[in-house]
């Protein structure tokens, strides 16, 4: 347990400071080309969830992510003596990626977005750091679940 807490914390750190730059170098709307026409770092804000849904909705997502937190920890700590170094850094994903956002919604009532795709088109809606290590950490949970069953 005590690794993925440190590995949660370095998560967090990368959000955080990642948003740190975002916030110190770049106004609200701004946009930076990285490679024409795929990427972009755009300085976006998200007062909901993922493609902007449940938007104004902050309590609801304090409340859901401690609650969520308490429950994964609960977990975690009933698993322990089964935690290997994939499910530490499966879980330390998800917990770093839930907490950088729940910063964002404590601190700032909103979470600094800035990570802009188009892919084929379409311009995928922009996201952030912790987003992406929970997407990545909730795909290796998948991975493992379907590995223990098979």
């Amino acid at each position: 347990m005590v690794y993925i807490i440190i590995f949660s914390i370095i998560f967090i750190f990368l959000d955080q400071l990642s948003k740190y730059f975002i916030l110190n170098d770049m106004n609200l709307g701004d946009s930076k080309e990285i490679i024409t026409n795929f990427f972009n770092i755009t300085s976006h804000r998200n007062r909901g969830a993922a493609w902007g849904i449940l938007q104004d909705s902050r309590y609801f997502f304090i409340v859901t992510t401690l609650i969520f937190l308490i429950i994964l920890f609960y977990y975690i700590y009933k698993q322990r003596e089964k935690i290997t170094k994939f499910d530490i850094l499966t879980f330390s994903l998800i917990v770093g990626g839930a907490i950088g956002n729940f910063i964002d919604r404590i601190i700032r009532h909103e979470v600094v977005d800035f990570l802009d795709f188009e892919l084929f088109g379409y311009n995928f809606p922009i996201f952030n750091l912790a987003d992406t290590f929970i997407c990545v950490g909730v795909l290796f949970l998948l991975v493992k679940i379907y590995k223990e069953e098979n």
